[in-house]
């Protein structure tokens, strides 16, 4: 038996789950590079639950759209963190509703008895941290792909 890959996920919408460090770094991969306005990031303190709506870059189809010379997609995903205790950014002018944000990361640091901060980090030194009473991340495609407007893959200089 080996382990799962991108490309066994090719052609099928996402959903998953991170409730430790490991799990974390497979959905940060498939969010990396993700857009969204900030007008689609929402804290829902009553029921502790802050989630985004991404348009991330398919990374997992992108060694197929490479072997057929196909256009590269994007699709539009729910990034939600449940458990969350307090919400902290810097770097983002949340005042402007035509700021679109580009998400290069997630991190943990964990804390005490499970507690911790997760971090996301975006592009232009924006971050937003979300210190959790537990890691409680998943992440669901919510639309069919479509052709990522840019035509090209993100590329990111050493």
């Amino acid at each position: 038996m080996t382990d799962a890959s991108f490309e066994d996920g090719a052609e099928k919408s996402v959903l998953v789950a991170a409730t430790d460090g490991d799990d974390l770094q497979v959905i940060a991969a498939m969010t990396q590079d993700a857009v969204f306005p900030i007008t689609e990031m929402k804290w829902d303190t009553r029921n502790r639950r802050f989630a985004l709506l991404l348009n991330r870059f398919r990374w997992e189809d992108k060694p197929e759209a490479d072997r057929r010379g196909r256009p590269y997609e994007r699709v539009q995903s729910v990034l939600v963190i449940d458990d969350v205790i307090r919400v902290a950014s810097q770097g983002i002018d949340r005042n402007d509703p035509d700021t679109v944000l580009s998400l290069l990361t997630l991190s943990f640091a964990a804390g005490e008895d499970g507690t911790g901060r997760l971090e996301l980090m975006l592009a232009g030194d924006g971050a937003i941290a979300l210190d959790v009473e537990c890691l409680n991340v998943t992440l669901k495609d919510v639309t069919r792909p479509y052709v990522a407007p840019s035509g090209h893959a993100p590329e990111h200089g050493d």
